[in-house]
């Protein structure tokens, strides 16, 4: 519950706002004191496939969510701010590359233990999950698999820490579900080449002291690349005006003659397979982190329709409340199904990214239906910042889109099944 706290200039004792109080410098404030009640839904005792390291894992996030995340999110949101210092934090909780060797400053953990963490995180908001996402998935994961030694060294360790930020610059404003056609390019100039383009709907940019960069040589070839804040001709504009993922910094990429060195350039891979490799470790943490905020808004309608009473009665106890609730349920256990078993498939390395688009597909579609028929449960109450819902809605219209578009992905499973192309 949110508890409004009322604080006034020398000591004020009144407990209203009186436009004859003699108080010359009265203030007012909210401070949101937010108690996490979460409990997390388990109806087919999933919890029993998970063996104790999942378990730990799923705990320790779930509890800094519950201390650090819940308290303080709704104002951030509200504020458009990014909370900087969960960079940080979540550096030192472990989430930042997870699957990453430890040598390299990584956790070493499978991928179910990465899937629960993103759960966790994106009960607390799609925003933290996504900082999260970008920074294991598209850039230490890229970093690890196509960068050479020296580079691994170099930044691994300090983006697995928190001590640096990273971002990862594919989509462009003209190229988003058409990577193939980017105009970002670069071109030899003896011990450096130059970079010249833009990215936009960069999550992180604002902050990133990195970016895992996708660019076309001379030879039309896609070359991954990495980038320093700092580099002349480099810069980092914030995107403004957002209703989704308000606690999220999202920015642009925008390159005017940048020289990166052939150092900075990953050796051993080339084309599209680089950021689409990229792409297919973030949906995977998309599909459990969704889950996350579906099984919030479920929680939060369970608990308010057993609370609010109309008709003499709680709300939960008439037919059409139960029947969301009966709906949701079973729709969040079939998704924690399927990412479980995306999950398996993922540690022994036969998940396809065909079967990762399907589950990225269906977490957010049920999350967003979820999102929906809570916030009708709670009524005029569900659009206030009192409750998460309203917030994991907006969130979810994003996190719908981005990663590949809700119909993209359909199509993927399409030309999966049917052999076609329906993309030409």
């Amino acid at each position: 519950m949110l508890i409004p706290v009322i604080l006034y200039a020398n000591n004020c004792k009144l407990h209203c706002l009186c436009h004859n109080c003699k108080i010359s410098k009265l203030k007012t404030e909210r401070m949101a004191v937010k108690t996490d009640l979460f409990q997390s839904p388990d109806y087919y005792l999933i919890d029993d496939l998970l063996n104790e390291e999942h378990k730990m894992v799923r705990e320790a996030v779930r509890n800094y969510v519950k201390k650090e995340i819940s308290p303080i999110i709704e104002d951030y949101a509200q504020r458009a701010e990014f909370p900087h210092q969960i960079v940080k934090q979540m550096g030192e909780l472990g989430v930042f590359g997870p699957t990453i060797p430890s040598e390299y400053g990584g956790g070493g953990l499978d991928y179910i233990s990465y899937g629960l963490m993103m759960q966790e995180l994106e009960r607390g908001d799609s925003g933290v999950r996504s900082t999260a996402s970008v920074q294991g998935s598209l850039v230490m994961h890229p970093i690890y698999a196509y960068g050479s030694g020296e580079q691994r060294k170099k930044y691994l360790p300090k983006l697995a820490s928190g001590e640096w930020l990273g971002c990862f610059g594919l989509t462009e404003p003209d190229h988003g579900s058409n990577p193939s056609g980017m105009l970002t390019n670069i071109k030899d100039a003896g011990d450096h080449v130059i970079l010249n383009g833009a990215k936009m709907w960069i999550s992180n940019a604002p902050y990133a002291h990195v970016a895992v960069v996708w660019a076309k040589d001379e030879q039309g070839n896609i070359r991954g690349m990495i980038l320093e804040r700092g580099m002349e001709g480099f810069t980092t504009p914030t995107t403004h005006g957002k209703w989704s993922l308000r606690a999220s910094a999202t920015g642009e990429l925008v390159f005017h003659d940048v020289k990166v060195p052939k150092e900075n350039i990953f050796p051993s891979i080339k084309g599209l397979k680089g950021p689409l490799g990229c792409l297919t470790k973030a949906r995977y943490g998309i599909a459990w982190g969704t889950l996350g905020a579906a099984m919030d808004c479920y929680d939060t309608a369970l608990r308010y329709s057993k609370e609010r009473v109309q008709f003499d009665r709680p709300i939960g106890g008439f037919q059409l409340q139960q029947k969301k609730l009966a709906e949701m349920i079973t729709e969040i256990t079939k998704g924690q199904l399927l990412v479980w078993r995306l999950g398996v498939l993922m540690n022994e390395g036969k998940a396809t990214p065909q079967q990762v688009s399907m589950a990225k597909r269906n977490s957010c579609e049920i999350a967003a239906n979820i999102a929906r028929d809570a916030r009708q449960m709670l009524g005029g109450m569900g659009i206030t910042g009192e409750y998460s819902i309203m917030r994991h809605m907006m969130n979810l219209e994003s996190v719908i889109t981005y990663e590949g578009t809700h119909d993209i992905h359909l199509l993927i499973t399409g030309m999966d099944v049917t052999g076609l192309n329906a993309f030409k």
